[in-house]
């Protein structure tokens, strides 16, 4: 290859490695360079054949070679989950394992900003869902995503812990006053509170 293409070639995968530093605030590119290298290899190892060689093609040229680099077709995929991913990635990166989902996920939307678009999301789909939850969304193994109905029920619960406030504060008010002028302890409100004392406990169990 020749000079001026090496350059641009070292250029390109430089761009990339800088924008990981930067989305990752890391002001150490050896690591960013170190976490991307992770992110490429587990999600290569995960990856049919074709879906490999596909997304391959966009990567710049140097980058290229490093995703290449160890990859065996004949094991592909290797059939791992959310966790085994997280275990791997720690393991390549040198970081704990708490920390691999956010890591990913940063990753992920640097690479979608430099590919054609929906090269990423088509490369997301070969995942299984829970993994696709830590790489994409940073999503922690064994962490339920926040689905429509889940977003729901925490509001639910949120309304009534500040019912229960509400009515807590007002028996503290009514049995500050009961002997003084004013409205007297309304028994239907701390029944109601009681209520719902029971239903944020029974809540916080399941």
């Amino acid at each position: 290859m020749p000079p001026t293409n090496y350059s641009h070639a070292l250029h390109r995968a430089n761009v990339w490695i800088a924008d990981v530093d930067h989305s990752l605030d890391l002001d150490d590119r050896r690591i960013a360079h170190r976490y991307l290298r992770a992110w490429l290899h587990t999600l290569r190892d995960r990856l049919t054949i074709e879906a490999v060689v596909k997304f391959g093609q966009q990567l710049p040229e140097i980058l290229r070679g490093e995703y290449y680099d160890g990859w065996e077709p004949s094991r592909a995929p290797v059939k791992f989950d959310a966790a085994g991913y997280v275990r791997r990635f720690a393991a390549e990166a040198f970081v704990p394992d708490d920390d691999v989902p956010a890591i990913a996920a940063a990753i992920t939307d640097v690479i979608a900003g430099h590919m054609s678009a929906g090269q990423v999301d088509t490369v997301m789909a070969e995942l299984p869902a829970d993994l696709r939850g830590t790489v994409r969304d940073g999503i922690s193994p064994g962490r339920p995503a926040r689905t429509a109905s889940g977003t729901a029920a925490a509001a639910s619960l949120d309304d009534r812990v500040a019912a229960l406030g509400e009515a807590v504060r007002t028996l503290a008010r009514g049995l500050k006053d009961e002997h003084s002028i004013g409205d007297p302890v309304d028994q239907a409100r701390v029944a109601r509170a009681a209520r719902l004392a029971e239903e944020i406990v029974v809540a916080a169990q399941r």
